[in-house]
């Protein structure tokens, strides 16, 4: 059910739907009504909604605002702010200029209000680099907009899926250029920051593990030097600097451990090592933030899905679990950026 109009106090998180030829919108518009600790505002032409809706059969109002203190935030309303994009509903499933120009404008409304402070958080469905290269934009991706607007610190994604936390010391490079792109500087460089990141979700002393590289972390060099001479000298440097860290702990216990409670957050060495880990726990629960922003951004770790959009089907319990952090964790940020400025 969509929240009710009692939590006035709630905060208000503004909801992109990405780009319309995917299942963005279909997405958003279930996980609404799976919510009830937050005030949502959508980002989104009126006739995408109006096709969606009619798409999934939904006994929805539409209420257009102009800022987000006019919206209603009462159950069976979608409070929505109008880009003025599109003035026909979208082809499903093909990639485009005016979906990744509506999408792009969706997100660009919401970082502008996030900004001013009127949204306390951003909640994201996905957009499609394709459609976003067609419309002749300057950004690939969330990320890329979303550190040229509204960087504080160095962003880093942070993926949570139950109780488990995953940092990620490098991210879309091939498999034979991960050891070299693991250094001692890159770790002392990322371990602060996923500590802030941490206390910013309200972890007072956070302890983080580092995965190791090796199969038992290198059996002391027989499977591998990495551990040895970078990934450990590099965490006794963060524990002489007063860092609560640990490891390197081999990489098919970290992530178990770290779900059971023994660590706060985990710094995977590489993007697959993560995922795998993550999306094993839970494929649709796993949710992405984007720390080191202004304000708390999050996300569901999936594309587009071209494939099955416009046919219902499109599972929305990530972006459920996306919309529920931010409402989670929002503030939480916006007071530690707050107390530290």
């Amino acid at each position: 059910m969509l929240l009710s109009s009692k939590l006035s106090a709630a905060p208000i998180i503004g909801i992109t739907v990405g780009d319309p030829a995917g299942i963005g919108p279909e997405i958003v518009l279930k996980a609404l009504h799976r919510q009830d600790s937050i005030r949502p505002l959508v980002y989104a032409d009126r006739v995408i909604l109006e096709q969606t809706r009619d798409l999934l059969k939904l006994d929805l109002d539409l209420n257009p605002v102009e800022s987000p203190e006019e919206g209603k935030y009462e159950s069976g309303t979608i409070d929505y702010f109008d880009p003025g994009v599109l003035n026909e509903p979208i082809t499903y499933g093909k990639v485009s200029a005016d979906g990744g120009q509506a999408g792009y404008e969706y997100l660009d409304r919401a970082i502008t209000h996030a900004l001013d402070g009127c949204v306390d958080g951003l909640a994201t469905a996905p957009l499609n680099k394709e459609s976003l290269q067609a419309a002749k934009l300057p950004y690939i991706d969330h990320t890329a907009m979303l550190k040229a607007r509204a960087a504080v610190n160095e962003p880093m994604t942070l993926f949570l899926v139950r109780t488990l936390r995953i940092f990620f010391l490098t991210r879309h490079i091939s498999f034979r250029e991960i050891p070299g792109a693991i250094t001692f500087d890159g770790i002392i460089e990322a371990l602060p920051l996923c500590d802030l990141y941490l206390r910013q979700l309200g972890l007072s002393e956070p302890t983080i593990a580092v995965a190791g590289l090796n199969p038992h972390g290198g059996e002391q060099g027989l499977f591998g030097n990495e551990e040895m001479e970078v990934i450990t000298p590099a965490i006794a440097e963060a524990r002489s600097r007063g860092w609560r860290v640990q490891g390197p702990v081999p990489a098919d216990s970290v992530f178990h451990q770290a779900m059971e409670g023994k660590y706060d957050g985990v710094l995977s060495l590489y993007h697959d090592q993560g995922h795998i880990a993550a999306k094993t726990l839970d494929f649709h629960g796993t949710i992405s933030l984007t720390m080191g922003l202004k304000f708390l951004r999050t996300s569901v770790d999936h594309g587009t899905a071209f494939d099955i959009a416009g046919k219902g089907i499109g599972d929305e319990r990530g972006m459920v679990e996306a919309i529920r952090a931010a409402g989670k964790y929002a503030i939480s940020v916006k007071e530690q950026l707050s107390d530290s400025s």
